[in-house]
């Protein structure tokens, strides 16, 4: 039976409040820290959130695909995929820094269609299923409206990383009116809500992304790759209020090596 997308968001918010929840019990605890290969930290916070996801996707659709950051993947119905990031910001999370958040996105039949952002330290819930509009804490989310880059908010994940890669960072920063470092999840959070205009990842993974067309596009944003992309099975990727993009990927373009 097809599985409703307003089913796919309630069982989405809720397994992320769930397992965000739980997180808060190792928050700004003295935890282990382990490194993967990839030479990026996770702890038991990432397993068990991970595992709690998991758990309550089964309780309600046990035949779906599920792809996880920490436990890798199960193959099931090919129409509906799971994608999870038990914490995106492990190291902001080990930090003791309260802007890392559970994502969560669903992809049906290939598409990005619902995606859920849970912030449990500074509880903030964004939320989205294609259709259905974005949701922030139970009230309309939507960006603003600034339409020139001098006057935009610019957030980014990992400033040194950014600028390493390529000089697009430094061009836009240096057009930019205000330049944070509020990354990951938690800056396009911050676009999708209205409080930034632009954020950019110079790096990404598919858990990372899949949340996020949803998302922006449901608050009126939108969110693509560095080569103009609009897809979540992207490697680096960047979102603006809509009005900002072709202004921000006609500099990145610029810049790229």
């Amino acid at each position: 039976m097809a599985a409703k997308l307003s089913e796919l968001l309630a069982v989405a918010t809720e397994a992320a409040y769930i397992a965000g929840r739980r997180t808060l019990a190792y928050f700004n605890t003295p935890i282990d820290i382990d490194t993967k290969a990839d030479e990026t930290p996770v702890t038991i916070a990432d397993r068990e959130s991970e595992h709690l996801i998991r758990a309550h996707i089964a309780k309600y659709f046990p035949s779906h695909s599920v792809l996880g950051e920490e436990h890798g993947s199960i193959e099931g119905d090919a129409d509906y995929k799971w994608i999870i990031d038990p914490i995106d910001g492990t190291k902001t999370f080990v930090q003791g820094v309260p802007l890392y958040g559970v994502m969560i996105g669903v992809e049906v039949k290939g598409a990005a269609s619902v995606g859920v952002i849970y912030l449990p330290a500074v509880e903030e819930m964004v939320c989205a299923a294609l259709g259905e509009g974005c949701w922030w804490n139970g009230r309309r989310a939507r960006v603003t409206k600034v339409s020139e880059l001098s006057k935009a908010a610019l957030m980014v994940s990992d400033m040194r990383m950014a600028m390493e890669r390529s000089t697009a960072f430094a061009a836009l920063s240096s057009k930019a009116r205000l330049v944070r470092t509020w990354g990951d999840c938690f800056g396009y959070v911050l676009v999708a809500t209205g409080r930034a205009d632009v954020m950019v990842d110079p790096k990404l993974s598919p858990w990372d992304c899949a949340p996020l067309p949803p998302i922006l596009s449901e608050a009126g944003g939108k969110f693509t790759s560095w080569r103009g992309e609009a897809s979540h099975n992207v490697s680096d990727g960047f979102a603006t209020n809509g009005l900002l993009h072709e202004q921000v990927l006609s500099i990145i373009r610029q810049h790229e090596k």
